[in-house]
């Protein structure tokens, strides 16, 4: 079994975390970069993808200062945002993440709960229906959101945050929603998941089997069938995959110390769409 967890990567991100169990800011999943080496989003995701659980001492004490700053004992030092509610939102995005590694909170489970009632009742009849989305959100809120629009629900955090909360009819119904959806997935992928990416080695392909990645965990049978055959015949023809030396993107790849030997590449490559593969056929 492959186990990334003592790479480099990880020891790097490891060295960087606070005493509270944060990385100082908490939102953006956007790349690192040198001026903002990383966030806790960005922290918790990367260490995510390279194998770390609520097993592993620095998710315990991530997850311990999110739960904090849910219930309000602690307040995440990132600028509050005008566009939306704010409050709503950081209960949401910190909601997700704990529920990305324990479903045993019961706060968490609480902000899951009124975005399945939500997205329940905006899929009843089997295709979205705007206007009872916003009459939901709005009862289940009991006010409009201060500060601006509604949060749209094409998003990374409302599609991990009710994982396993859905019942079938409408997790389908959302699935053909979200598959369809001319923008993707907000802060994953940012074109229509039903069209695949024209060139197999590349960031925008990488970008999309995250979005398929994050899909595949509502185990839906027989959905991703188009996926499958799109990986298997980009396969090699020694039956591995190589997504090329673009995909490098310190978030998704490398997953092993360094990529200086196409054997790595191709290993990280194959660990990946092997592991996607699998999701897809339990669903």
């Amino acid at each position: 079994m492959v186990d990334y967890r003592n790479s480099k990567w990880a020891s790097e991100i490891i060295g960087l975390q606070k005493d509270d169990g944060s990385w100082g800011y908490f939102h953006t999943l956007s790349n690192p970069s040198k001026r903002n080496p990383i966030t806790t989003e960005q922290a918790i995701r990367r260490l995510e993808i390279l194998g770390y659980t609520i097993n592993d001492e620095p998710i315990i004490k991530a997850v311990s200062y999110m739960q904090d700053c849910l219930t309000g004992k602690k307040e995440i030092p990132d600028r509050r945002e005008k566009l939306h509610n704010w409050d709503i939102f950081t209960a949401i995005m910190l909601s997700t993440w704990i529920r990305r590694f324990t479903k045993n909170d019961y706060n968490a489970n609480n902000v899951a709960k009124k975005w399945t009632e939500i997205i329940s009742c905006a899929f009843e009849k089997g295709v979205y229906d705007n206007n009872r989305y916003i009459e939901t959100y709005k009862k289940v809120y009991r006010l409009l959101p201060r500060g601006g629009r509604l949060l749209d629900l094409a998003t990374f955090y409302q599609i991990s945050l009710i994982t396993g909360t859905l019942d079938d009819k409408i997790a389908l119904a959302l699935m053909n929603y979200i598959l369809q959806h001319q923008t993707g997935i907000y802060y994953i992928y940012d074109k229509q998941l039903s069209i695949l990416p024209q060139i197999f080695k590349s960031k925008e392909a990488s970008r999309y089997i995250a979005a398929i990645e994050l899909l595949a965990e509502y185990r839906i049978p027989r959905k991703f069938t188009f996926v499958l055959e799109w990986l298997n015949n980009n396969k090699e023809s020694e039956g591995y995959w190589d997504m090329g030396s673009t995909v490098k993107d310190g978030v998704r790849f490398p997953l092993s110390d360094s990529w200086r030997k196409k054997e790595l590449r191709v290993k990280d490559c194959t660990y990946r769409i092997s592991k996607l593969i699998e999701n897809i056929e339990i669903g």
